[in-house]
């Protein structure tokens, strides 16, 4: 006697299952791409307003601006380069949230289509292995920087 084969109900939950692993694979990869656009906004509009602030710092007498309306003007640059900035950094940590609520997701669906544990739940002592870690690190370094060479620098010489 033979058995009979996987019934449609096994059939549609396997093909539900690997929909939902090919659905959430994408959104993991989604995320991933987004760091890198985030990143490459910031890039664009941080160099566009230091330049502008720069530009600002060089010419403001040459363009008969009052000094002290060029500070408000490089410090008001700075400030809107710190919002880009905040709010990038924003993306990014709900980015990586993202990242691990899919991946978990992933864990559960490999724990009921294969085997519990076959998939490594995400950890969190392996952020120093993420993407998100550095460039969150390399916008903080960059507005500190970009703050201190500021006040340093650039204002007290607009006088």
């Amino acid at each position: 006697m033979t058995s009979p084969g996987p019934g449609p109900a096994h059939t549609t939950q396997s093909e539900f299952a690997l929909e939902r692993y090919r659905y959430i694979l994408q959104q993991i990869h989604t995320v991933n791409e987004n760091l890198y656009r985030f990143l490459a906004i910031f890039q664009t509009l941080a160099t566009t307003l230091v330049g502008a602030a720069l530009a600002l710092f060089v010419g403001y007498r040459q363009w008969g601006v009052a000094a002290g309306t060029a500070r408000g003007g490089v410090i008001g640059l700075l400030v809107l380069t710190t919002v880009v900035a905040a709010f990038t950094s924003t993306l990014v940590v709900v980015g990586a949230f993202a990242w691990l609520d899919y991946r978990n997701e992933e864990c559960d669906l490999m724990d009921e289509a294969v085997r519990p544990g076959f998939r490594a739940r995400p950890r969190s002592r392996n952020v120093f292995r993420w993407y998100e870690t550095y460039a969150l690190l390399f916008i903080l370094v960059s507005m500190a920087a970009m703050w201190l060479l500021a006040e340093l620098f650039l204002l007290p010489a607009m006088t």
